[in-house]
């Protein structure tokens, strides 16, 4: 509470009490009357149907949540490690201001210090990075979160698919969306993305493209937080295509149900 209490950022909830009383806990946070992220992803089976965000807006949520990390891992005092970035856990405001909350699983450590020690994996499936579960793949640090923030990405653009992208030889077997997305944009084809959402297409590539980025195997691969939103706020054509995304079958990576 005494480190979330000195946070004040415009892409991070704002804390204004809590109560420690017995078995009475609750946090107090600002009231944020479009409710999280969530509710504007999962809409094919909303009721009442929800608003469905334009491009322009999801791009500007995009930024708002990247800033927002950034200035957990490199603004504050001590560095915080969030460790469950996911949609459920971005609140918007009355202007969809995104705000990250729900700081439960953080861990707390210094600015200088680069990798963090962890007891065991931490965060949720679909969105937690492959380091929390084997050190076989690399170290836990701030590059854990660029993970999940890559996946919260193509979740945002997956959610506005108008197809349901499965194999033409497996009908059955639903395709891990970062392969069939990379492989749309290495063949420059269309997206197949819901034409009634407006905008440009090419804020969809763009935000497609660091992701793929974002989700680099090897925690060495991915961008940091700051380099994140330098490529958001850039042109698609000045970003490189990353490696192809790997794949392990131990690890549940799909989050693609909506």
């Amino acid at each position: 509470m005494a480190a979330i209490s000195r946070i004040h950022h415009s892409n991070v909830v704002r804390l204004l009490g809590f109560c420690y009383e017995g078995t009475r806990r609750a946090i107090v946070y600002e009231f944020m009357p479009n409710g999280s992220l969530e509710r504007f992803i999962c809409l094919q089976e909303a009721k009442p149907p929800r608003h469905l965000l334009n491009w322009e807006q999801l791009h500007k949520i995009a930024i708002g949540i990247a800033r927002g990390i950034e200035y957990l891992h490199q603004g504050c005092n001590q560095r915080i490690l969030h460790f469950d970035i996911k949609p459920h856990n971005i609140l918007l405001d009355h202007n969809f201001c995104p705000k990250i909350s729900d700081f439960g699983l953080a861990k707390l450590c210094s600015r200088d210090q680069s990798v963090v020690s962890m007891t065991g994996p931490r965060g949720t499936a679909g969105y937690t990075a492959p380091e929390l579960f084997s050190r076989n793949f690399g170290e836990v640090s701030c590059k854990s979160d660029v993970y999940s923030f890559g996946m919260l990405l193509l979740g945002l653009v997956g959610s506005r698919r108008r197809i349901n992208f499965q194999s033409e030889s497996q009908s059955h077997t639903q395709v891990y969306f970062p392969i069939w997305i990379y492989e749309r944009l290495s063949l420059e084809k269309d997206l197949e993305l819901q034409v009634e959402m407006g905008g440009d297409e090419e804020i969809a590539k763009k935000m497609a493209i660091v992701a793929l980025w974002c989700i680099q195997w090897n925690p060495k691969d991915r961008p940091s937080m700051t380099m994140v939103i330098q490529k958001l706020e850039g042109h698609s054509q000045s970003i490189e295509m990353p490696p192809k995304p790997c794949i392990s079958s131990d690890i549940e990576i799909d989050s693609y149900q909506c």
